[in-house]
């Protein structure tokens, strides 16, 4: 099974979770991802989901300055953001529910 295709449809709650837990940058976000599990996920697809999130009012931002580099853009869940993640979380946990019991009958 292609599991790109899958992550295009979960990346946004994904990028949500790993917030939750702490605050990030792109490659710290990109990296927890892939901690997680999701070693698949590409950079470019982190960056512009972030970017998207941030732009539908989903999460805050704000820079630290570096000393290794340029200075990073963190990004923080803010309350639409939790509300969003919550709510998608329960269609998630509902639909892979709905599989599990279509693969319990076809297994």
């Amino acid at each position: 099974m292609d599991t790109s295709q899958l992550l295009k449809g979960v990346l946004d709650l994904a990028v949500l979770a790993v917030l939750r837990q702490e605050d990030g940058y792109g490659y710290d976000v990109l990296r927890r991802l892939r901690a997680g599990g999701l070693d698949e996920v590409g950079d470019a697809s982190v960056y512009g989901t972030l970017r998207r999130l941030y732009n539908a009012g989903l999460l805050t931002s704000y820079v630290v300055p570096s000393e290794e580099g340029p200075h990073r853009k963190y990004y923080s869940l803010n309350e639409p953001g939790r509300e969003r993640l919550a709510e998608s979380g329960r269609t998630w946990r509902s639909f892979a529910h709905t599989l599990d019991d279509l693969l319990g009958v076809v297994a």
